[in-house]
């Protein structure tokens, strides 16, 4: 290995083993940590993250990778590309301070502290204080990276690069004039019935049901665990220990069922990472949007059709004989894909999810901008829920306090739940064409086939290729809206009998 390539090997990994243990102390906040411990678990944090920028940061350590990008005849393309992503990397973090990163690390604490304890009291009032500093840092952070034509662009980019407003602004307005054409249609059916899933299923059996999900889809629980917490999230410390949340309700079975798969798809992903490339471009995954796409396309196209639950159901009738003995598997399928505009985001359907993340997009774009402040935020919610869904929002829990993204510090992430979905179905059309007995795979409980084809066509690659790119090379064509609804067609005609 050459010399100056070896230093930056250990420099990055002794940078991502002070980030996994910062990881550590976060996934331990949101699981086990007594409420008295947040003060110092907010400073601990908060000097990790300031050592890991140091690390990364250094005017030597930039000097190095300036050094191997412009002298890389002796590296392999791999390590060629793993300089040039930290290249870039660099000059982006470069221009936040340490101090600037030590004092977004403390607000982002106190910001997600304030969020727990408004959701106690249902009350955004006591959330306002937090978030707006919380905006105000955040806007000084776009400023400080920099963008050509919008600050929201300058976050956008941590999560989705090359990702922009324009973009961002031309694909919403074909899930606006498109998806909602066709939601409409299907309001004018009848009303395909649920409420099977709304009775009691008591919380231990659904959480051995959770796990047997987990690993029926090929969760490696030897690199991973479940836990619980207030919000799903997948957290990884490496490929070898990647963990997973759900969320459990004993009146409503879908919440730990479709987070359970959901957050599963995302952990596979992360399993599938490369160990050699540990703490490198390589070794992570691509982009917030192809890892959505990982997450959606075992939620929905696999989670939420037919032959899964061929496979499934039977099994999920033992467990909760009185609720769904006397449910067919068809009125089973037909009722977890109910339709229905719905105030809770991660409790969406899948056509109207869209409508919640463009709700989102606008309000993120608008608060970078300034053209809306945080003490007004509540009623700009709501208002655009009547808007764009026709509900009524009742109280702050199951409107602008439902998520806990903004409260991690995290604006630019949201959109990248329906980029990835749209991903997602492009990407399963190609799998539907190279691996034409999946049905029958799936409605045999063998997961095995798909596992092997998103890992050797994904996740072994880390960052190899752009997102568009690696997009191209999977399915033959660039990024295209047109998958998603032609999958919602086909699946949504048959089960309302359009």
């Amino acid at each position: 290995m050459n010399k100056k390539y070896k230093e930056y090997v250990e420099t990055l990994r002794k940078k991502a083993d002070i980030d996994y243990a910062a990881a550590v102390l976060s996934w331990d906040k949101e699981t086990y940590m007594p409420p008295k411990g947040a003060h110092f678990r907010s400073q601990q944090v908060a000097t990790l993250s300031g050592i890991s920028h140091e690390i990364f940061t250094d005017k030597k350590f930039g000097e190095l990778l300036k050094s191997l990008n412009s002298n890389s005849n002796g590296l392999l393309e791999k390590e060629k590309r793993n300089v040039e992503l930290s290249l870039k990397d660099y000059i982006r973090i470069e221009k936040l301070d340490t101090n600037f990163v030590i004092e977004r690390s403390k607000v982002i604490s106190t910001a997600y502290h304030a969020w727990l304890e408004a959701r106690k009291a249902n009350d955004f009032s006591i959330y306002t204080k937090a978030l707006k500093k919380l905006v105000e840092i955040k806007r000084e952070e776009a400023s400080l990276i920099g963008y050509d034509q919008h600050p929201y662009d300058g976050l956008l980019d941590e999560f989705e690069p090359g990702m922009t407003v324009n973009k961002l602004d031309i694909l919403f307005k074909d899930v606006k004039e498109q998806l909602v054409e066709f939601v409409n249609k299907i309001k004018s059916q009848p009303q395909v019935q649920n409420s099977f899933l709304k009775k009691f299923y008591p919380k231990d059996k659904q959480w051995t049901y959770g796990l047997q999900l987990l690993k029926n889809m090929g969760y490696d629980f030897e690199q991973g665990r479940q836990d619980v917490s207030p919000h799903p999230f997948t957290i990884n410390f490496s490929p070898n220990d990647v963990r997973v949340t759900t969320r459990i309700d004993e009146n409503d079975l879908a919440n730990m069922v479709w987070s359970c798969i959901h957050e599963g798809g995302h952990a596979l992903y992360e399993q599938g990472l490369s160990v050699e490339e540990y703490g490198l471009p390589l070794g992570s995954y691509l982009t917030v949007g192809v890892h959505e796409s990982q997450s959606r396309l075992w939620e929905n196209h696999i989670g939420r059709s037919l032959d899964y639950w061929k496979f499934n159901y039977p099994t999920l009738q033992d467990l909760f004989p009185d609720n769904l003995s006397p449910v067919s598997l068809e009125a089973f399928y037909k009722g977890i894909n109910r339709v229905e505009p719905n105030l809770i985001r991660t409790e969406s359907d899948e056509l109207h999810y869209h409508f919640h993340i463009m709700i989102r997009y606008e309000i993120e774009k608008e608060l970078i901008e300034g053209s809306i402040e945080v003490e007004n935020l509540n009623q700009i919610w709501n208002d655009k829920y009547m808007d764009y869904l026709g509900v009524k929002v009742p109280d702050d829990n199951k409107g602008v306090l439902q998520d806990v993204h903004w409260a991690h510090g995290v604006f630019g992430y949201f959109p990248t739940y329906s980029i990835g979905s749209f991903y997602a179905a492009q990407l399963y059309q190609s799998v539907e064409r190279e691996i034409p007995n999946l049905p029958k795979l799936i409605a045999s409980g063998d997961n095995s086939q798909l596992l092997h084809w998103v890992r050797e066509r994904i996740h072994q690659h880390g960052k190899q290729y752009n997102a568009e790119d690696l997009i191209e090379k999977i399915t033959g064509e660039s990024f295209n809206f047109k998958y998603f609804l032609d999958y919602c067609k086909r699946k949504y005609i048959s089960i309302y009998e359009l």
